[in-house]
């Protein structure tokens, strides 16, 4: 796992913890709209490390890596932390735990239920095999699907892609998706997802409200998986700096 700081360490704090099969690069756009006002530490997830061979290790042991990181580098408390897919897994992940204390906490479309059993090997596969496709991108098949959110996604697989390969993708998924959120710990907890996405992260957002009843759940209109921070990043920073702006309210 790598740690990339922006900004003066005095201001907020803003954790950013990027997807599978995409690099912490993905968040640049939110960074530079952020980095005046916040100290940012965005991740890199092992397996998925621009220029380094890496291999996924689970969804546990990047939470562990992230919570001893915040422990000893930031006095075991965040401001806001935003997790994209797989990085709002490994978020919920943290709160989860309870060691260290974040004051608004941010699930992008998190994967927190498990799929049933007979469809996570094939599902793991044919994702590995899209992971590929992507690194393995034509100007054939870009005239075909061109648009700028889908050429974003692209360009991150082909990035990451050399890190960890299809084992990283597989990995990832099965970890994911064979793992079910227990319980939550946190002040004020947001679930965002985009309709276009709704079949998979409508029951995500149930799961988690039962979990924690207070938990803001949004849905953003004609939005894809991923495509708010893509196409939006300015309403994204505008929603974390509210959110700082607010406080802490429910403390118990």
């Amino acid at each position: 796992m790598t740690f990339n700081t922006y900004g003066n360490s005095k201001n907020p704090s803003l954790l950013l913890i990027p997807g599978l099969g995409v690099s912490y690069e993905i968040f640049i756009p939110l960074i530079e709209l952020l980095k005046d006002k916040y100290y940012i530490v965005a991740v890199g997830i092992d397996g998925f490390l621009l220029g380094k061979k890496s291999q996924f290790t689970s969804v546990d042991d990047q939470a562990v890596q992230l919570i001893g990181y915040i422990q000893e580098n930031m006095n075991g408390h965040l401001d806001v932390a935003y997790g994209l897919s797989l990085g709002g897994k490994i978020l919920s992940r943290i709160m989860e735990r309870n060691e260290v204390l974040i004051d608004h906490a941010i699930m992008d479309a998190a994967p927190l239920l498990p799929l049933p059993r007979w469809s996570v090997n094939p599902l793991r596969y044919y994702q590995s095999l899209n992971v590929w496709t992507c690194y393995h991108w034509t100007g054939f098949w870009k005239l075909v699907f061109h648009s700028h959110y889908f050429d974003v996604l692209l360009d991150e697989c082909k990035k990451v892609w050399p890190s960890g390969k299809g084992k990283a993708v597989r990995d990832g998924y099965k970890d994911v998706y064979t793992n079910k959120l227990v319980s939550i710990h946190g002040f004020d907890i947001h679930y965002w997802y985009g309709t276009k996405e709704a079949f998979v992260a409508k029951p995500q957002a149930k799961h988690l409200l039962k979990l924690y009843p207070d938990t803001h759940v949004e849905v953003f209109p004609r939005m894809n998986h991923g495509q708010l921070l893509i196409d939006h990043p300015e309403e994204i920073a505008a929603r974390i700096s509210q959110m700082v702006a607010n406080g802490v309210f429910n403390i118990s």
